[in-house]
């Protein structure tokens, strides 16, 4: 059993004890219940408290049972509410720590509740694509009022028990706590109070009987849907938590319980909430890696030095000095740390001004901030991480003056983006001690972290990356030694695919709409544009060495050689004004599109939108089925992290691979025999990966 049943003198304690948040499994659900009953049968015991174990009350449901049997198996959570209810003895719910999703619901099929001061209270399910499904849109609206419900419910936020308890009419607790430490005591005596009030039999409160009203009804609900409908757009999710709500207040309670198990059952069968149930377990997934225990030792990170102060080496320093890490930035010249330390104090001063920074924590950043020109000073930092040009040779010098100055022990990783980690390792005599990490631009928001395993990397340093990625709030996830690595090798074959659509008759802009009204944040020519088409380029030439029969469209080059850069020049595959980034379609980069199209006898077709698409995030799943195969990613869904965090893969879709599940394995491989056929693509890329037709020929899935 994951609940513990004790007894205090008249009173049954029953403990929810299934770490680390106490959710509600099937075993935790026949705990309470067993529990309930027992007290019951006991002629002894006068009430019932039903609390949570260690660090939370009830975060809900539990993840390990998601899309199981297990989940719906009696008792069933709306079971175990209903026992609650029905106990002859009054239930009282103690909550502390954290109380969300299902464990609310639990506390609201209680009696009584009493809350410790500082406990997260939410119901955010809407995060996950549902809406509660335990009553928790009948049952809320009843106790704090129709619109506090309504904006927990919409939002999935969590708020504080003592703010909740200053809504005006609250019945959500029936008492507050003095502190969390007084909150069992304080728990036994309330129950004791209220077995002896209903000692006569006198019927126990119940929060279904409350009523449930709003004075605005069809007005408010009709504004409320219009506020919803503008901030949910691919989710149906929230507009549907209103359309429960409203139940509350115009059916009876159990109606309006058959009607939030309705919409509850038909989300879980939408794409989207698949998504985001998927992006839910995949992301605390990442953290696993299958031959690292998670009691793996760790090393001390207490100092971190950084190797370059432009874009990325501020953008890297930025999220250690958020997490209260000390940073030592170390340039080669001083009007280059000049610069960055300007740029880092405008990105923080921005923040301030904006009101989402305080001047206090801006100043104490700042004072964890230290730099210096000479690599003598970093020889004690416990993380280094060097953000210098990406080449080789540059490397190579960087890493064996690392390998003379830094202490033993000390961790020495690379911003690297595409190359060799285990080459880069080999210039050291510690290649235990290296690791990649590479950030995404801007370092200091983009989520992503790929965290780069060489051969020689030793568990202890992989477990002290993943653990200090977390630390500064960045989703990590584990690749192996590639060129690209994960991420920018997939992105290659989705622009080599947006490089051929041009060639055969679209414009960079009808590319970019076409994946932009898919889902993506970005479509691949202004992605290019932002990230400077020059870095592309040298990237191209380096590969052209090393792989020179593989075929891409010119147009990328013809476009560098033109000198259009990107933004960073106000001109690429778009034309930019002064202080501006909207992307102008530019007639010059048509003209020079058309002239290549001509000089390759090319004639220019129309081509639909479903198949740009389909070519784009086809690509990203063919190379990404290789990359599992050869064992560099460990799982399909940390490739979906990856596009998710990275590369602003649409949310609502959960990752090229979750992706590619829904549309259906077989039809992805029939649609790539298709491209194969197209004599102006690369039909040898087109051959399907040999995991994707092996999983096709199994009727199996990537997830």
């Amino acid at each position: 059993m994951t609940a513990e049943y004790k007894v205090h003198g008249d009173v049954a304690v029953i403990s929810m004890a299934n770490p680390p948040v106490n959710g509600l499994g099937l075993s935790t659900r026949i705990g309470i219940t067993d529990g309930v009953a027992k007290a019951n049968a006991d002629s002894a015991i006068k009430a019932i408290v039903i609390t949570g174990a260690g660090k939370a009350f009830s975060g809900g449901a539990d993840i390990r049972e998601f899309g199981s049997a297990k989940a719906s198996q009696e008792p069933n959570l709306l079971s175990v509410i209903r026992v609650c209810e029905n106990s002859a003895k009054p239930v009282v719910a103690a909550i502390h720590s954290v109380a969300m999703g299902g464990g609310l619901e639990l506390a609201l099929g209680c009696h009584y509740r009493i809350a410790a001061p500082g406990a997260s209270i939410a119901l955010p399910e809407v995060k996950l694509g549902l809406i509660p499904g335990a009553g928790g849109t009948q049952r809320l609206p009843r106790v704090i009022g129709v619109e506090p419900a309504l904006n927990m419910i919409v939002s999935g936020e969590p708020i504080k028990s003592e703010m909740l308890a200053m809504l005006p009419g609250q019945k959500l607790f029936d008492k507050m706590a003095a502190s969390a430490e007084s909150l069992a005591e304080e728990a036994l005596a309330l129950a004791r109070q209220m077995a002896a009030v209903h000692a006569d039999g006198s019927a126990k409160p119940l929060v279904k009987n409350l009523p449930c009203k709003h004075p605005q009804g069809d007005a408010y609900f009709q504004f409320a849907r219009n506020m919803v409908k503008g901030m949910s757009k691919n989710f149906p999710a929230p507009g549907k938590c209103v359309d429960a709500v409203e139940a509350a207040t115009k059916q009876k309670f159990e109606e309006g319980m058959l009607t939030e198990r309705e919409i509850f059952t038909n989300l879980m069968m939408t794409p989207e909430s698949r998504a985001l149930r998927h992006i839910f377990i995949a992301d605390r997934a990442a953290s696993k890696i299958a031959d690292v225990p998670e009691d793996t030792p760790k090393r001390t990170i207490a100092s971190v030095a950084v190797i370059g102060a432009g874009t990325m080496g501020g953008g890297i320093s930025m999220n250690f000095l958020n997490a209260g890490i000390p940073v030592k930035i170390l340039e080669m010249k001083q009007d280059a740390l000049d610069r960055g330390l300007a740029t880092i104090r405008k990105n923080y001063e921005s923040q301030v001004k904006k009101g989402k920074l305080k001047q206090a924590k801006y100043d104490e950043r700042m004072a964890l901030l230290s730099t210096t020109l000479s690599y003598d000073d970093i020889g004690q930092a416990d993380l280094v991480i060097e953000a210098v040009f990406e080449e080789m040779g540059v490397k190579e010098a960087v890493f064996k003056k690392l390998d003379e100055v830094m202490k033993p022990g000390a961790i020495l990783a690379s911003n690297t983006s595409t190359l060799d980690v285990n080459k880069i390792a080999s210039f050291t005599q510690r290649p235990q001690d290296v690791v990649g990490m590479h950030f995404f631009s801007p370092a200091n928001v983009m989520k992503l972290l790929e965290v780069v395993r060489g051969a020689q990397t030793s568990k202890d340093v992989l477990a002290t990356v993943m653990a200090i990625g977390k630390k500064i709030k960045k989703t990590s996830v584990v690749s192996g030694v590639c060129d690209g690595f994960i991420g920018n090798r997939m992105i290659e074959q989705y622009s080599r695919q947006a490089g051929f659509l041009v060639d055969e008759g679209c414009t960079p802009a009808q590319v970019d709409k076409a994946v932009e009204k898919f889902g993506f944040a970005m479509g691949p020519f202004r992605m290019g544009d932002l990230a400077g088409n020059d870095i592309g380029w040298a990237i191209r030439k380096r590969r052209a060495l090393e792989r020179p029969n593989m075929m891409y469209s010119k147009t990328a080059d013809l476009l560098c050689e033109m000198g259009r850069f990107g933004q960073k020049t106000s001109a690429g595959w778009y034309d930019y004004q002064a202080g501006k980034r909207d992307a102008i379609p530019s007639k010059a980069v048509v003209d020079m599109i058309e002239t290549y199209r001509t000089s390759k006898g090319i004639t220019p077709r129309k081509i639909a939108d479903e198949e740009i698409v389909q070519r784009l995030v086809f690509a990203l799943v063919n190379e990404a089925a290789h990359i599992l195969e050869e064992g560099i990613a460990g799982k399909a869904s940390d490739i979906d992290m990856v596009y998710l965090t990275g590369y602003g893969f649409p949310i609502f879709r959960g990752g090229p691979m979750l992706y590619a599940d829904q549309v259906g394995l077989f039809n992805v491989v029939q649609a790539m025999h298709r491209f194969a056929q197209n004599p102006l693509d690369d039909a040898k890329f087109w051959q399907p990966a040999p995991l994707l037709a092996r999983l096709v020929n199994e009727g199996k899935n990537f997830n």
